[in-house]
């Protein structure tokens, strides 16, 4: 079948009375504006708002759900247009958006291919599903219309009534991006940097120092000492936060946060410096600044966002050429009830403190992250994300978390995209999720489908305006 018509009941109950009640859920949620506090759209290409180059460098290229899998499938990621040693590849986007299409039945099933039909349709206008046949003649059209006005980056953020997109931004960034976008009365969207400060941990990478100085730079504040390093950080918080941030990113290998004495700490450091920091004590210098962190955000209200249990760079090969975030990011075991012990213990019942908890190890929500959030006021349960952000895992969580935290201790959906133009069929299919859901319970007789109904709007709304304090 080549025609692409997304089914109107896709992820919804087969069952004809859950069906029912399931559409009209989905009906009162299905225009709502959408909130996206967790992503990494580039504030630059919003403040730039130039042409995208072409439907390839827009829709395959810089989507590591789509290459990881082509790759997979034997495809390089040469041919998928990712700059290799340090060179931008040659290959045209009319040859990646071909073998793309050539390749279009790899995605049957996934929740690419569900986002891919939903985009290509509504957002391009598209009525025939990608083959080789059709490969050029689909290019062309989305060519053509990248060409006009309503394809600049902000028409399509209008178009796609996004009220909040966060971006993930490194501390030592001077956000001339958001100040561009916050500047202009145009830009309705509220865009918020989102202060990630990952490589400040690591201080057995190789390039620590060299991130060090770049951040002493930005902050005017020295940070060959462990206090300056500090010092340096809570400046540039603050300048986040006045430039709308709300949260705070940290991706580990796992959630330890054991605290160092200051003096301990400033030892490591040194020794770090000098390049004789052993394996276990950089472990350690690690877990002291996770805590740190989380004693920053107990000071300054923004929300903690932590997802540990990523083996990072898992094809060293493919890093050396291609680099971070090539789609070879694996899945490791997730655990947070006994690293959690240090930062809960002491901010964990502070009004001032949030921490959302995100895993891409699906054991650990109804093991550990919904019974956490079941008694810490701070802590919420993240969406599944990445991997996980797939329907039936996304119903799996909704079963899995709710009968020990209902729904207001979840954060709403995060689509964790850099795929600008899946954003909206990303919201869809969670909404079409959770309404399947919500449906699931009225016809169990378990709720009534008014409070489904209500509940299918607070989780959209009020659950990542609450959880991840965003503007209205």
């Amino acid at each position: 079948m080549s025609q692409l018509l997304p089914h109107p009941d896709r992820f919804l109950p087969p069952e004809t009375t859950e069906l029912s009640i399931a559409r009209r859920i989905y009906a009162e949620v299905e225009t709502k504006p959408i909130y996206s506090p967790h992503g990494h759209v580039s504030a630059a290409l919003l403040a730039e708002n130039s042409r995208f180059p072409d439907p390839a460098a827009l829709l395959i290229t810089p989507d590591h759900y789509v290459t990881r899998l082509l790759h997979a499938s034997g495809v390089s990621l040469a041919r998928l247009g990712l700059s290799r040693d340090g060179q931008p590849s040659t290959v045209s986007g009319r040859e990646i958006w071909r073998e793309f299409c050539s390749r279009w039945d790899l995605f049957l099933g996934t929740p690419v291919r569900a986002w891919f039909e939903s985009e290509l349709s509504q957002v391009f206008g598209l009525t025939k599903q990608p083959s080789s046949a059709d490969a050029d003649s689909l290019y062309d059209q989305i060519d053509d219309a990248l060409g006009t006005d309503e394809f600049l980056p902000r028409a399509l953020l209008e178009r796609f009534d996004i009220h909040v997109l966060a971006t993930t931004d490194d501390p030592a960034d001077n956000l001339a991006a958001h100040r561009t976008l916050r500047d202009d009365d145009s830009v309705r969207t509220h865009i918020l940097p989102t202060f990630r400060a990952d490589r400040y941990m690591l201080a057995d990478h190789p390039d620590w120092a060299k991130s060090l100085a770049e951040l002493a730079s930005a902050a005017q504040i020295d940070c060959g000492t462990y206090a300056g390093l500090l010092a340096a950080l809570r400046h540039q918080r603050a300048f986040f936060r006045s430039l709308g941030a709300t949260a705070t990113d940290s991706g580990v290998a796992d959630a330890g946060c054991e605290p160092l004495s200051d003096a301990a700490a400033e030892r490591l450091h040194r020794k770090a410096l000098n390049h004789t920091i052993t394996p276990d004590e950089a472990i350690s210098y690690r877990h002291n600044m996770l805590y740190r962190f989380a004693e920053m955000s107990s000071e300054d209200g923004l929300v903690m966002q932590l997802h540990p249990g990523v083996i990072r760079n898992h094809h060293q090969p493919t890093f050396a050429s291609y680099g971070p975030d090539t789609g070879h990011d694996l899945p490791d075991n997730g655990s947070f009830s006994r690293p959690l012990i240090p930062i809960l213990r002491d901010f964990g019942t502070n009004p001032q403190f949030r921490v959302v908890l995100f895993s891409v190890d699906e054991t650990v929500f109804s093991r550990e992250i919904a019974p956490l959030a079941g008694f810490y006021p701070s802590v919420f349960a993240g969406a599944p994300w990445w991997f996980l952000d797939a329907p039936s895992a996304m119903r799996r969580y909704r079963e899995a978390v709710t009968e020990t935290i209902g729904f207001s201790k979840t954060s709403g959906f995060i689509d964790d995209t850099r795929a600008f133009c899946s954003i909206p069929a990303r919201h869809d299919m969670a909404r079409r999720v959770d309404a399947a859901y919500l449906a699931s319970l009225v016809a169990e007789h378990r709720i009534s489908e008014e409070d489904a109904i209500a509940t299918a709007l607070d989780l959209v709304t009020e659950r990542p305006i609450d959880t991840f304090r965003l503007p209205r």
